[in-house]
């Protein structure tokens, strides 16, 4: 027989796999959420969060309708397929809206742009669709998950998106092979005999690139669970060129992988940069699906970012042309988190200093 937590699971899946009770669902408990949110509680990852994981145990996938017209289908096997189950319409993104917007930004001016760590393509279907009328234009994925890489190509197709070219390798410092160690979008890479059962081919950016005739990236994308040194390793040509051909790079930094102890500017990635005459920023956002306010995208200053906390990553940037954050109307600040938190309503974790909100 089973116990009444396994009746419970299976209960929440059969009401699941109904499409209109699940919404209602969903919708009952973001209202709940919304009356019982008190500072510093996290109650999507204690209460709401793990109701909506089992109204999905059945379901493999979600797909949905962003306003823009772009479908998205995201298997449902992470914490990003739960926060896109659980938002709101209009849906403007998928994944980290700020990151989003940035993305889109300096997508506008770009020809070629890679994608590490692409996943379903949360970020690059979106940033294809916006390069469609750049003619000539090619978003280069890159991801080692088979069923990442199965959903972001019945993306590209499901969206008749003929500009992106899709990868299953990994970028690193030098051609070879890894493994991946963990699950899904926290999977992380380390180096491995070929030999090895598991083994995944791996290449660098200008390997990459000179197979291709590719002389010029304009934007880098890389979300690879602590490989972003190793790939920027590997993209040292690139990072070289003048200021107005070296590549926008956004990029991930987590405490799990990188010693910020003595302060950004001094891990291994950062100084790789500015010794190539970067200028680098953390950027704020949420590690979710939510409608910031006021709009604007905000980085905080690299020697004033708040960095206190449990282990906890966030996404960087870095630009060597002088003009990008005056044409993207991109917001300096100083002393504040770059984590955006819906449960941590002092003004570190909100946007836009006192009266900025996360909904």
């Amino acid at each position: 027989m089973m116990n009444s937590s396994e009746l419970l699971a299976d209960a929440l899946a059969e009401l699941g796999r109904d499409p209109a009770a699940r919404a209602a669902i969903i919708e009952a408990l973001l209202a709940w959420e919304a009356a019982h949110q008190s500072d510093g509680d996290p109650i999507r990852d204690r209460v709401t969060g793990p109701i909506v994981d089992l109204l999905h145990a059945a379901i493999p996938s979600i797909e949905r309708q962003l306003q823009s017209g772009v479908m998205m289908a995201l298997p449902y096997t992470s914490r990003i397929a739960r926060e896109f189950a659980m938002a709101r319409a209009p849906l403007d993104h998928v994944w980290e809206p700020q990151t989003t917007s940035l993305l889109l930004g300096l997508a506008r001016t770009a020809r070629t742009i890679i994608v590490a760590g692409a996943y379903a393509g949360d970020h690059a279907i979106l940033i294809a669709d916006a390069l469609r009328a750049q003619a000539g234009a090619c978003l280069h994925c890159f991801d080692l998950d088979p069923r990442q890489i199965t959903a972001i190509t019945h993306n590209a197709r499901a969206n008749g998106l003929d500009n992106l070219c899709i990868n299953a390798i990994g970028l690193w410092d030098s051609p070879g092979h890894v493994v991946l160690e963990g699950e899904d979008s926290l999977g992380t890479a380390h180096a491995a005999d070929q030999a090895a059962s598991n083994a995944m081919r791996v290449t660098t950016v200008q390997d990459y690139a000179t197979s291709h005739g590719i002389a010029q990236i304009d934007l880098m994308m890389l979300d690879v669970e602590g490989a972003e040194l190793r790939i920027l390793r590997g993209a040292v040509d690139f990072l070289s060129q003048p200021d107005n051909l070296a590549p926008d790079i956004v990029f991930e930094i987590h405490r799990h992988f990188t010693d910020w102890s003595e302060g950004l500017a001094r891990t291994d990635i950062v100084a790789l940069l500015l010794s190539h005459g970067y200028h680098v920023y953390a950027l704020r956002d949420i590690q979710g699906n939510a409608r910031v306010s006021p709009p604007g995208i905000e980085l905080v200053a690299l020697d004033h970012v708040y960095l206190e906390g449990p282990p906890h990553g966030f996404n960087m940037f870095a630009t060597r042309r002088p003009d990008t954050l005056a044409r993207l109307g991109l917001i300096v600040r100083q002393d504040v988190s770059p984590k955006l938190l819906r449960h941590r309503l002092h003004a570190l974790h909100q946007p836009g200093g006192d009266g900025g909100k996360v909904q």
